[in-house]
């Protein structure tokens, strides 16, 4: 059974969900419809994967009704500014084939065109006091963000969705986000950031061969993947594993039936390399990689 968070106002969303990020469109149907026949309830992703579309097919594919999934995604950087953003809401549930969203995040703080950041969240308090998005947070934002963002704003960010794996644990992060009442999420949740191509390519070492996990896991039967996964959820974290591979939907899954010790957890935190994978949240985006997103 699926353990459940609770934001800051009051609505609640499954721990564990099931991320799409460099999933195909050709993939994202069958692991969507995969998934949420396997149990999953809560479904992660964003303009920029471009597979909004193929995520709401996987939904209707799956049969399982509308009100039991929570459907997050993001706003992207091009998209940023008041009108603009309101203008993404329309054109992500006009591809998923909603009329509400149970998440709408920002993408990236942007720092470098910060005006247009502040602009776009208060886009997602119009659209959260309107009731078109229950609940609104922000993804890759640092302390310093955070701090920057509620000096401006009103709602407080029911979500927080960062980076996080067991070599990159991002304490203070999750630190700041707790002292604001907001969930951290985890993206990159079992380390894919380390190994995935056009990240990282200098290399860190693999969690899901680590030693010290793979030992905790053999004391329970488990894979390094679901220990980590486990590590997660003990903490109070959301987590969105990626795959699109029917078995390892399933097993990403199957992490209720096991508790990890004081011990265990301490053990993971000790490898924290402290080293971020993917991209830094304060570095500007190239042009290049700040590209349109297509109408629906």
């Amino acid at each position: 059974m699926n353990e459940q968070l609770t934001f800051n106002n009051g609505v609640t969303m499954p721990a564990l969900g099931l991320g799409v990020f460099q999933s195909s469109p050709e993939e994202t149907v069958d692991a969507v419809d995969t998934a949420l026949r396997g149990g999953y309830r809560l479904i992660d992703t964003a303009a920029a994967y471009f597979n909004e579309k193929q995520v709401g097919e996987g939904i209707r594919k799956s049969g399982v009704d509308r009100d039991e999934i929570f459907v997050e995604t993001k706003v992207f950087i091009s998209q940023f500014g008041y009108e603009e953003t309101l203008h993404a809401f329309d054109v992500a549930t006009a591809k998923l084939g909603l009329d509400t969203l149970d998440l709408f995040i920002l993408h990236q703080p942007a720092p470098w065109i910060w005006d247009k950041t502040l602009e776009a969240y208060r886009a997602l308090e119009t659209l959260l006091e309107e009731g078109k998005v229950r609940s609104i947070g922000v993804s890759n934002f640092t302390p310093e963000h955070l701090d920057n963002l509620m000096q401006e704003r009103t709602v407080v960010p029911a979500l927080n969705q960062i980076e996080l794996h067991p070599y990159f644990a991002q304490h203070e992060n999750e630190a700041a986000d707790t002292a604001l009442g907001t969930i951290t999420q985890a993206w990159s949740p079992i380390g894919g950031i380390t190994f995935y191509p056009g990240f990282n390519e200098g290399g860190h070492k693999n969690p899901l061969t680590d030693t010290t996990i793979q030992a905790i896991g053999e004391k329970y039967g488990k894979t390094n993947a679901q220990v980590m996964i486990r590590w997660h959820l003990e903490q109070g974290r959301s987590a969105i594993p990626k795959s699109v591979k029917p078995a390892r939907i399933a097993e990403n899954f199957e992490v209720f039936d096991f508790e990890l010790t004081p011990q265990d957890i301490a053990a993971i935190d000790a490898l924290d390399l402290g080293k971020r994978s993917g991209p830094d949240p304060d570095a500007v985006r190239p042009p290049e990689r700040i590209f349109d997103i297509p109408e629906a």
